[in-house]
């Protein structure tokens, strides 16, 4: 008798399958039933249609992911959807797969947008910013003055001396950061995405090759970030990092005054900001 497992696989395959337009596809012919058969199916997976009735049926035993893949290509699955295929059919997600940088949506930009006086972040598993705010611009960098490819925060950390000057304690901060971007590029598999950025920063900075052949890896969660102003002094920070839901290749960054001085400065200097604009 087909599990449980089995039978929720199937009846998802079924579903996904009979929402489909022969059409489109270019299969013609008159059909008693909506969506595609299921040998069009299997066609277009490149897979046995034995083997994709089965599934169907609850009795196929375990896919392989690849079978998966190809499956879920052959249904024009969504992300979402292809992710609930493999937890149906192999009890767990698939592996990440890096989509590289790309412009966050209108709505993610008002969440941080509405973040009037901590600077928040979005990055992707190479550190490249894709999004900022007010806030950032005026505390950590205008990324919006900055070609799109020099918008990374490891490049800007090992080879921008304001970026560089502006960290009270500028080792400790750039092992924290080589660290955590080792494990996001990883976890994203992304390494080899950022190959060039690596062998261009370690033929730049001594001190990004040194850190990089240590081979550190770090998480970042939450933590303290202190600054160094020309106008307004040393500004405490405490920042927490954030998922992104169905983006796991980006992460939010928020940083939250760590006192309400802390918190005056940085009113202050968004207000010079707005008079200056």
């Amino acid at each position: 008798m087909p599990s449980e497992t089995d039978n929720a696989l199937g009846t998802f395959l079924k579903n996904r399958r009979t929402r489909m337009d022969p059409a489109t596809f270019g299969f013609a012919g008159r059909r008693r039933t909506p969506g595609l058969r299921r040998e069009e199916v299997a066609q277009r997976a490149n897979i046995s249609p034995t083997w994709y009735t089965w599934l169907e049926q609850g009795r196929g035993g375990a896919p392989s992911a690849d079978v998966l893949n190809r499956i879920a290509a052959g249904l024009m699955l969504t992300e979402p959807e292809r992710e609930h295929l493999f937890i149906l059919g192999l009890g767990r997600p698939p592996a990440t797969r890096y989509q590289g940088p790309e412009d966050v949506t209108p709505r993610l930009q008002r969440v941080l947008d509405g973040m009037r006086f901590s600077p928040a972040i979005i990055k992707t598993a190479t550190w490249d910013v894709v999004a900022w705010n007010a806030a950032a611009a005026a505390l950590l960098t205008d990324y919006g003055t900055l070609p799109r490819e020099q918008r990374n925060i490891l490049r800007l950390m090992f080879t921008n001396s304001r970026v560089k000057a502006a960290q009270a304690d500028w080792l400790g901060v750039a092992r924290y950061v080589v660290g955590a971007f080792r494990a996001d590029a990883a976890r994203a598999g992304a390494q080899g995405d950022i190959a060039q950025l690596v062998d261009e920063l370690s033929k730049l900075s001594p001190e990004f090759e040194a850190l990089w052949r240590a081979n550190d890896v770090a998480g970042h969660a939450d933590g303290l970030k202190c600054l160094r102003h020309p106008e307004h002094g040393l500004i405490e920070l405490e920042f927490s990092a954030f998922a992104v839901d169905g983006r796991p290749d980006l992460g939010m960054i928020v940083y939250n005054p760590a006192s309400p001085e802390t918190a005056r400065r940085i009113e202050a200097l968004m207000a010079s900001r707005d008079r200056a604009s």
